[in-house]
């Protein structure tokens, strides 16, 4: 046959492939040899460029041969790009680096040649090869595929290409730009061929109709940072050479820190007006944490000087914070906020110092002006720390919760790590308020999945001590916070203000089915939560937002964390607190106890229509309806305002203005509640914080009833006191029929309260009791225990100053059996 042609060995294994339009068909030589020339043209011209053996590189002469019918032959350009991305792919997989070679070349040239609109179809061949190498692990191919491209991204188009992007390449050099080979010439060499494939995307995109896409925050953020990776060595660099110098371009070709500053300039210069902020931004976001660090510093130098100068600084910080903190770390974070708790700190101490030590007039309107000026600096600081706090992830954010709470001083503990030994307790109230000011800003928009997450018990313990110090605005702030951490359906605006809301389904209440750790948190925290709100409502200095922060409080747990049995026990709650007005044994003035009156018809009016029990809400609502004509001082809506006519007192009025335990427990009893518990009155469990926080407490008052003793009664009283004894008052005495039907009587109650109380309570009053008996105990020993006499003398303080005062030895009392 003519045209049969002789085949290498080598080539025996290799099909030939039979291509139209319709389908490809692989004809192997051992069965028809002559059917290669039934081959497209095009693939036998690209095939004829690949030699037998890698290393002999490409063939010139069908190069050419093949250069010259892609010209001729434009619309066959797309073909020729597939197969030989085709082919080029074949070769990657195979690790076959020299046809690699050879097919990029091939490519490069044919770019090159060939300027036409069927160049479009080629291109795309072209880059999605140029992708291939850049995907592959071997250095050198990476290597290649950017040369290509930056010989590509010099070639100016005719027309743009609209559908064109280039998000591939630029994630891929900016990787490349942060190569760590094990390797340091390889390193350099992968970095070097990154930089000069951003610098070639930067070239291209601008030049192209499409150049605003580079511009991008999602571009920008990943080309400047790889830019900037590269340039941090050139310092050290320029040390090494001594003096700066301009570089030449064997210089910018082997450094990859100067070849990176070359870049970043044309970066710069090819921005607009309109496109330099996107380009700008990056910058302070890779250094932002040095630009904090430095003005901490200069915040640290200037402590001493003017207010108005330390508040210009911090200004400063709060406006570049803005950058810092979405990219922040743990010890950048804590330096940031541990610097500004200091200077916090000085600033009150520097307002006390003012406060006391201010002479009198005309030098004290400066005082005056000094403590306004504080105050900038106090808000400045807590604007920064909040501000700084509400952008950071939520994992560093309840970090810097617990970071800011244990810096908040809490009278008669030493738990805090804040210095407020010269602060005084003026100074210290001022930084309690600075401090939980700055808790709330933290914690505003934090939203956790589940409650124990947002108040572990390492927060929640020393975040409610100061609830119950002597201090209305304390006391607000804490509830505020707490309002933060647990309103996790942005309920909280809806609940605004103390008011009787005629229908609660208007409000569109936002609630889920309450999880697992929730009520295991309510089973453990429940009775803590609720004390701290019963003794709470019966603060003196209380005002109108304080209640109005207490019925949300109640009203948050009901959405967020309230099953049936957290539901009876917050109705238990507010019904002590109905009868502690009533009763008044903490001799609260008449506001207040029509004030706590009006919070509990606020908070069971919302409650009876969140559970939607009929008969539930009907007595509320008769009683409401009763009160609005009898009593109007007993709602929010009349009590809070500024000229509200209140009663002489509580005890005249009929039982049809308040809310029965018995009605109340027939109406949920119906609809299928455990109402055994609502018999059982509440009562608050009593800790050491009570003492701790400067507050007359359960504790306080059962120690002044026992301290009262036999001899401080008057002899007068003692001697009317006085009964004759006769055989009536003896035979009245023996007669122990009264006193069995008492005991009877007290060891039913005994019982019930054991059968039908939560456990948390009942443990708690247990407690209560064993720490009156220590406490008293411990007194007792305080008196009968002294320490042995000491030639050295004892120890007593006089104004202020410790004296000794010395005792002769015999003056000495000892005990008998130390005398011999």
């Amino acid at each position: 046959m003519k045209d049969y042609v002789q085949v290498p060995a080598a080539e025996l294994e290799k099909p030939y492939e039979f291509t139209s339009r319709e389908s490809t068909t692989f004809l192997y030589p051992r069965v028809c040899c002559c059917c290669s020339a039934l081959r497209p043209r095009y693939k036998r011209l690209v095939d004829n460029i690949f030699p037998e053996d890698p290393k002999d590189g490409l063939v010139k002469a069908d190069m050419e041969k093949l250069t010259f019918y892609a010209v001729s032959a434009p619309e066959k350009l797309d073909r020729i790009g597939a197969y030989l991305a085709e082919r080029l792919s074949r070769d990657v997989v195979r690790h076959r680096s020299g046809y690699v070679l050879i097919a990029m070349e091939a490519l490069d040239q044919l770019l090159m040649a060939c300027h036409s609109q069927s160049i479009k179809p080629f291109v795309e061949s072209f880059l999605h090869m140029v992708a291939k190498l850049l995907e592959s692990g071997e250095p050198k191919l990476q290597v290649l595929g950017t040369n290509s491209f930056v010989k590509f991204a010099n070639i100016e188009e005719d027309t743009p290409s609209y559908h064109r992007r280039y998000d591939f390449f630029v994630s891929r050099f900016s990787a490349m730009c942060h190569s760590c080979h094990s390797d340091p010439e390889i390193r350099t060499e992968i970095r070097i061929a990154g930089i000069r494939g951003i610098q070639g995307v930067v070239r291209k995109t601008v030049n192209d109709e499409l150049r605003a896409t580079i511009w991008e925050p999602q571009h920008m953020d990943k080309i400047v940072p790889s830019l900037l990776f590269n340039m941090q060595k050139i310092e050290e660099v320029d040390s090494r050479l001594g003096p700066p110098s301009s570089p030449s371009a064997a210089d910018k070709e082997e450094n990859p820190a100067v070849l990176a500053e070359s870049c970043f300039r044309e970066l710069l210069g090819r921005a607009t007006f309109g496109n330099m902020n996107n380009a700008v931004r990056p910058v302070f976001a890779q250094y932002s944490h040095h630009v904090i660090q430095e003005i901490l510093g200069h915040l640290d130098a200037c402590k001493k000087d003017s207010p108005r100068v330390r508040a210009g600084i911090i200004q400063v910080l709060l406006e570049a914070v803005a950058i810092a903190a979405k990219g922040s770390i743990g010890p950048t974070v804590l330096e940031v906020f541990n610097t500004l708790l200091k200077h916090l700190r000085l600033s009150v101490e520097f307002e006390a110092n003012d406060l006391q030590g201010g002479p009198a007039g005309s030098a004290s309107l400066n005082t005056s002006s000094k403590d306004n000026d504080e105050k900038i600096v106090q808000n400045a600081i807590i604007q920064t720390i909040g501000f700084f706090g509400s952008n950071l992830p939520d994992y560093q954010r309840s970090e810097i919760m617990m970071f800011i709470m244990g810096k908040v001083p809490v009278f008669g503990t030493s738990a805090h790590t804040l210095d407020i030994s010269q602060l005084g307790d003026l100074g210290t109230r001022r930084i309690q308020i600075m401090l939980l000011r700055s808790l709330l800003m933290v914690t505003s928009g934090y939203k956790a999945k589940t409650i124990v997450t947002a108040l572990p018990g390492s927060f929640l313990d020393p975040l409610l001590s100061p609830s119950l110090m002597e201090d209305y605005e304390l006391r607000q702030l804490v509830l505020e916070v707490m309002h933060n951490l647990m309103d996790r359906h942005d309920n909280r605006a809806k609940l605004r203000g103390i008011r009787i809301i005629p229908d609660v389904a208007d409000l569109k209440i936002k609630r889920e089915k309450i999880c697992r750790q929730d009520t295991s948190f309510m089973k453990k925290n429940g009775q803590q939560l609720y004390r701290h709100i019963y003794l709470g409502c019966k603060e003196e200095d209380n005002v109108q937002k304080n209640y109005e922060l207490l019925y949300t409080s109640l009203a948050l747990i009901t959405i967020e964390l309230a099953n049936e049995e957290v539901v009876i026990d917050l109705i238990r709650l507010v019904i002590a607190l109905q009868d502690s007005a009533i009763i008044n044994e903490d001799n609260l003035p008449m506001f207040h106890r029509c004030g706590i009156m009006a919070l509990v018809a606020a908070y069971l009016n919302f409650v009876s229509q969140m559970i939607a029990v009929p008969a539930f809400c009907q007595h509320v609502s008769k009683v409401i309806e009763i009160r609005t004509m009898e009593a109007p001082y007993f709602l929010p809506e009349h009590i809070f305002r500024d000229k509200c006519m209140l009663p002489k007192s509580l005890e005249k009025h009929e039982k049809n203005l308040y809310f029965l335990t018995n009605k109340i427990a027939e109406s949920l009893g119906g609809s299928g509640y455990s109402v055994e518990r609502l018999s059982v009155p509440y009562v608050p469990q009593v800790t050491d914080e009570d003492r701790l926080s400067r507050r007359k407490s359960i504790v306080d008052t059962v120690s002044i009833q026992v301290d009262i003793l036999p001899n401080s009664i008057p002899p007068d009283d003692v001697a009317n006191n006085t009964e004759e004894i006769t055989f009536e008052a003896l035979k009245k005495a023996i007669d122990t029929s009264g006193m069995e039907e008492q005991e009877k009587e007290k060891r039913r109650l005994v019982i019930e309260k054991f059968q039908k109380a939560p456990f948390e309570e009942i443990a708690a009053q247990c407690e209560s009791k064993a720490n009156l008996l220590h406490d008293r105990l411990a007194q007792i020993l305080e008196l009968t225990i002294r320490p042995p006499p000491s030639p050295s003398g004892t120890l007593t303080i006089t104004s202020g100053h410790a004296q000794y005062q010395s005792v002769p030895v015999y003056e000495m009392k000892f005990p008998d059996l130390c005398v011999y």
